[in-house]
């Protein structure tokens, strides 16, 4: 794999010819789509079509979206069809367990299907964050539940459907957001929890789905563990609580390193999150001047991050699939919402 470690944005609804130049020339790893992005069908599957032609020879270039359900969608109707943040599975699981992992699977698989009808095949979810009594809403309805073995059950059940569709899923933030009393895109989270406290609760999801092959960091700092590095940044994180303590070996990448969680320029930033162990930056903004510095302070892929994007390349399929999603529709609907 010659890729360069790192995810890239863009600016419109199309490439324009500077974005074309670069990419072709600094050769990102994937490609991540927002709602800037989005227009038409006929739109959106031109672009994807054109993005999916930056691949090497043989091979499938990742492109991502942030398609949660809830608040969390880049796709909407009549693009793709409307489902609940993540409290509502966790709902159904409470009332029915089974119910609510037959619920997740097809969450999974409906996510997938009205991706892979664009093109889009990598999908950051399952959102593994706990829901906690007076945290910032920035997760709020997006935890599935404050049950870690439930939360991490509907991931395993989500990401799995939407893998088995050709769609990658990504994880998300480790070691656990849902502390977090502010916004990360716009300030710096700071928990005090040790190491024992972390592992317990928030982290313990991602440590019983540490096999899945792809995961997002938090841009938090956990003054306990590393009191100076927020976790992206922080070797002692990625070491010893991602690497060693949860026991994840996927590809792991950063959340956008544009957010303002982080400080530093964006290509320092981008330098420091490879330095302390993260295999692939993720660069949200579209931003031509940014891109610029983050695509010049990453490295080729190589060695253990190569590998390990290798595994989570190969999940994300190539090409276009339409998928009939109104039966698993109606199926989720009477699961997620009994006697309406």
């Amino acid at each position: 794999m010659t890729r360069k470690a790192w995810i890239a944005g863009l600016s419109g609804l199309s490439l324009t010819d500077a974005e074309r130049d670069f990419f072709a020339a600094s050769k990102p790893f994937g490609f991540i789509l927002f709602g800037r992005n989005v227009g038409s069908d006929t739109q959106l599957a031109a672009l994807c079509a054109e993005l999916a032609s930056f691949a090497d020879g043989g091979t499938t270039i990742p492109i991502f979206i942030d398609q949660e359900g809830g608040r969390v969608r880049r796709l909407r109707p009549p693009l793709a069809p409307h489902l609940p943040a993540g409290e509502v599975l966790g709902a159904a699981y409470a009332r029915d367990p089974a119910a609510g992992l037959r619920a997740a699977h097809l969450h999974g698989q409906i996510l997938a299907a009205s991706l892979r009808r664009y093109g889009i095949n990598a999908d950051c979810i399952p959102c593994l964050d706990l829901a906690v009594d007076g945290a910032h809403s920035v997760i709020g309805d997006r935890a599935m539940s404050g049950d870690p073995d439930a939360v991490a059950a509907l991931g395993r059940a989500m990401a799995e459907a939407a893998m088995a569709n050709g769609v990658l899923a990504v994880m998300k933030h480790l070691p656990g957001h849902g502390r977090a009393m502010v916004d990360s895109h716009l300030d710096l989270p700071r928990l005090g929890l040790s190491r024992e406290e972390l592992g317990a609760r928030d982290a313990r999801p991602f440590a019983l789905l540490a096999d899945l092959p792809a995961a997002m960091t938090a841009h938090i700092l956990f003054e306990a563990i590393d009191p100076d590095r927020p976790a992206t940044l922080s070797p002692r994180v990625i070491d010893e609580v991602i690497r060693n303590g949860i026991g994840f070996d996927g590809l792991l990448m950063t959340d956008d390193i544009s957010m303002k969680a982080l400080k530093a320029p964006v290509g320092d930033s981008a330098g420091l999150a490879i330095a302390a162990g993260c295999d692939i930056v993720l660069h949200c903004n579209g931003d031509l001047a940014e891109m610029r510095d983050v695509a010049a302070a990453v490295p080729v892929l190589s060695g253990r991050a190569a590998e390990r994007a290798e595994r989570a390349r190969a999940i994300a399929a190539p090409g276009r699939a339409v998928l009939d999603i109104d039966e698993l529709l109606s199926e989720y609907q009477q699961l997620v919402s009994p006697g309406a």
